[in-house]
């Protein structure tokens, strides 16, 4: 096996037949939803996560030992390749070890030091820097060359200065060694702009702030560099954070020094040699350590941010439907009324209009009885009301309606917006809705969204449906992928159902390209539903290997075979039947029959095709066919009385639904138009590294109103219900109060205290530039 198997392996601490097995399916076409459910024996049960990592260390392994096949044939095209220099090449296990290597090689515009060792000056370079009992002056007369542009001493000695520094700026052991200590060591500062404290005002946390760059958080690191490239931050980089400012060396001077075994005493060229090892650090050296520390800091930000990204998608994404209950949509709007639409079970459009309930109008009873009206006529069961503009006076319009109307049995549901406008403007929903205006596209989808927000929101690009963490800040095609990847694992953990499902859903399954999805709705439109899996392969361009990929993941509801309607694949069809025949039954009498099947042992029915975990599955699969792994619906019942900021009081417990989990906390809708924040020390009496683990996307939460700060529209909240309210100190402004004394229980939480305390630029929960971000992104 090659070096990249046992590479992947050690990393993600699996065996390397497992690792092999998986990139001989990947690259032979399989997608990563199909192996981690359909090849369990192939990979030993690698999952979908697990898969997905390897893919990604996979491309960029093979990108490596491209650039390094690359870099060893220019090398030896220009006659430099050493034994030594190709085995260094070749134990290379970055892209930035690979690049420090090639530098010195790597043609470049003509630098000072070319120019001085083409006007000869190497030797002299080298004479000073190897025998510093010569003197620079006498030495450098011998080289004057007006020619060349070196007319005196002092240019000789200054071209013969920049040949060392280059050679020492290029030694990728060095670089190495110093990007590895400043890593660890050096610290991040930042500082405002001259003139910007008004226009940066929500950068103010960090207009005097500091800390170790290897502890920047990724949602910190992301706001500094917003901040940056706003022109209201500047940023630099300390690399002696703890030496006194009056000291003007570095001691990275001293590690250059060391490395190339230099000493300096009172001989006559010490002082040129020292000024050369200074300027190498402080001209060629440390720029570049900015530079490339900064990007990785960066790099590293944003692969956080895009799993948050990720992880709050898929909470998202799986989110519980409410399921095929006839829904009335409405998309709230004050002047121009709320937009409302009725949609049957399967979503289909039954009737929409415009109703004025606010002002000026403010036809309030004779919006009532309209809505009463439509949901007597169309049996409407749910109310999804969007969460944009006049929402909460829209709740309450609809809840003096289930009040007047208690036999309409009627249930409201606040459902966030964020997409919809960008849905109901795009191509699909023309084709959609040809002859219907985009207002009411919007409300279409926000009904759809509530009975199915997989199948809904697949129809959005994911970047737009605001669940990120400075999502337009980071490197858009990898956040593309990434997101790409959680929606085809999403879809494919639920399946769809082939006879209903839309052109955007069917193209999410495994095998289906957009051609191929669209072939398939184009067939069921023209031949009628699909009655077995088998008729799939009469589709236009389905041929045996797209088939393979897709069939175990779209389902046939009523169909001819009861297993089609299963995650069962249809390649183990036969075991189905054995196992239904050696019990003396019909597959269909088997299918549900949930007391028989787990009497049954799975290794009866194994053979050299399918192995242990895949008849597991089956057994499992035939006890419950088709079943959804999304959890139950829910619903957050929003608090009477508190619809804007300014109703919101210290103290108060409301419920309402996470939006957006971030690696500082957690946003939570209660109603008010301006999502609080639990900080991540406010999240649980236990100690909280990772928020997700207690709160995901979509999530019902009780939480207390520990402060609000109406100006700045931000609200800081708090999922233990028992702690205190800040106390204000003597300034007026809110302070957390210190944790009780006798609380043994709560020392983890007063841990999170802390470590947000020490982590955070100001101890105010809300008092950082993400509130903002997040806030501006929800409205997108």
């Amino acid at each position: 096996m090659t070096h990249v198997v046992y590479t992947i392996a050690q990393e993600l601490n699996v065996r390397p037949a497992q690792v092999q097995a998986a990139i001989t399916l990947l690259d032979d076409g399989a997608t990563v939803p199909f192996i981690s459910r359909y090849r369990k024996e192939a990979t030993d049960g690698l999952d979908d996560t697990q898969l997905r990592n390897l893919a990604q260390r996979l491309t960029y392994l093979r990108e490596l030992n491209e650039r390094r096949a690359f870099i060893i044939k220019s090398i030896n095209d220009q006659g430099k390749l050493t034994d030594e220099l190709q085995q260094a090449i070749n134990e290379s296990a970055s892209k930035t070890e690979l690049e420090d290597l090639y530098l010195p090689f790597k043609p470049k515009r003509r630098t000072k030091g070319q120019i001085a060792i083409e006007a000869g000056l190497e030797p002299l370079a080298d004479t000073l820097l190897n025998d510093p009992t010569q003197t620079p002056d006498t030495l450098a007369a011998d080289y004057i060359n007006s020619e060349a542009g070196f007319a005196d001493n002092k240019a000789v000695l200054e071209g013969a200065r920049f040949i060392l520094m280059e050679r020492f700026a290029e030694d990728a052991a060095l670089l190495k060694n110093i990007r590895a200590s400043l890593w660890k060591e050096a610290a991040l500062s930042s500082s405002m702009v001259t003139g910007k404290e008004q226009e940066g005002a929500k950068f103010r946390d960090y207009f005097e702030y500091q800390e170790p760059l290897h502890q920047v958080p990724s949602h910190r690191a992301l706001a500094l560099l917003r901040g940056r490239n706003e022109g209201i931050l500047q940023l630099q980089l300390k690399t002696d954070p703890d030496q006194d400012e009056n000291v003007r060396s570095s001691r990275y001077e001293g590690v250059i020094a060391n490395h190339f075994n230099l000493q300096f005493n009172q001989r006559p060229a010490d002082a040129w040699r020292q000024q050369v090892v200074q300027w190498t650090w402080r001209i060629k050296i440390l720029p570049r350590m900015e530079t490339d520390l900064l990007g990785h800091m960066r790099e590293n930000a944003e692969k956080a941010a895009i799993n948050v990204f990720a992880t709050n998608l898929k909470d998202l994404l799986m989110a519980a439907p409410a399921g095929q209950r006839t829904t009335l949509g409405i998309d709230p709007g004050l002047r121009t009324g709320i937009k409302v639409t009725a949609v049957d079970g399967t979503g289909k459009l039954l009737t929409h209009t415009t109703l004025f309930p606010h002002a000026p109008q403010n036809a309030w009873d004779k919006t009532i009885r309209s809505l009463q009206q439509i949901c007597t006529m169309h049996k409407v069961e749910l109310v999804a009301i969007g969460n944009g503009t006049a929402s909460r006076e829209t709740d309450k319009l609809v809840g003096e309606l289930m009040k007047l109307a208690p036999e309409l049995k009627l249930t409201k549901v606040m459902v966030s917006e964020a997409g919809a406008s960008i849905y109901s403007a795009s191509e699909l929903a023309a084709k959609e809705f040809p002859e219907l205006d985009v207002s009411y596209r919007g409300a279409v989808s926000i009904a759809r969204r509530l009975q199915d927000p997989l199948a809904e929101l697949v129809k959005i690009e994911p970047k737009s449906i605001g669940v990120g963490q400075y999502q337009h800040d980071v490197s858009q095609s990898l956040l593309a992928d990434s997101l790409d990847a959680v929606v085809e694992d999403c879809v494919n953990a639920v399946g769809v159902d082939v006879n209903t499902a839309s052109v955007p859903l069917l193209a999410r399954i495994s095998g289906l390209s957009r051609v191929l999805a669209q072939n398939i709705v184009t067939h069921r439109d023209k031949e009628g539903a699909f009655k077995e899996r088998k008729a799939l392969l009469k589709v236009a361009r389905m041929g045996p290997k797209a088939y393979e990929q897709a069939a175990g993941f779209l389902r046939i509801m009523d169909g001819t075979n009861p297993l089609d309607a299963s995650a069962v694949h249809p390649e183990a069809y036969p075991v189905a039947a054995r196992i239904a025949t050696e019990n003396g039954r019909a597959v269909t009498d088997v299918v549900g029959d949930i007391g028989f099947l787990r009497k049954l042992e799975a290794k009866d029915y194994t053979d050299d095709n399918f192995g242990l975990p895949t008849v597991t599955d089956i057994i499992k699969e035939l006890e419950k066919p088709g079943r959804d792994p999304r959890p139950e619906f829910k619903t957050a019942t929003f608090k009477e009385g508190v619809e804007t900021l300014k109703d919101l009081k210290p103290g108060m417990t409301l419920e309402g639904v996470a939006t957006n989990i971030t690696n500082f906390g957690a946003f939570v809708d209660i109603g008010v138009h301006q999502d609080g924040l639990v900080h991540i020390s406010s999240l649980s009496q236990s100690f909280v590294k990772d928020p997700h683990d207690v709160v995901k996307a979509g999530d019902v939460v009780k939480v207390k109103v520990m402060e609000v700060d109406i100006p700045r529209k931000r609200i800081s909240l708090s999922m233990r219900l028992d702690d205190e309210l800040p106390v204000p100190d003597s300034n007026n402004s809110p302070r957390s109060p210190k944790p009780k004394s006798q609380r043994p229980n709560k020392a983890p939480a007063a841990a999170n205290r802390q470590r947000a305390q020490k982590a955070e630029p100001t101890n105010a929960v809300m008092g950082n530039a993400l509130a903002d971000a997040f806030a501006n992104a929800k409205k997108k």
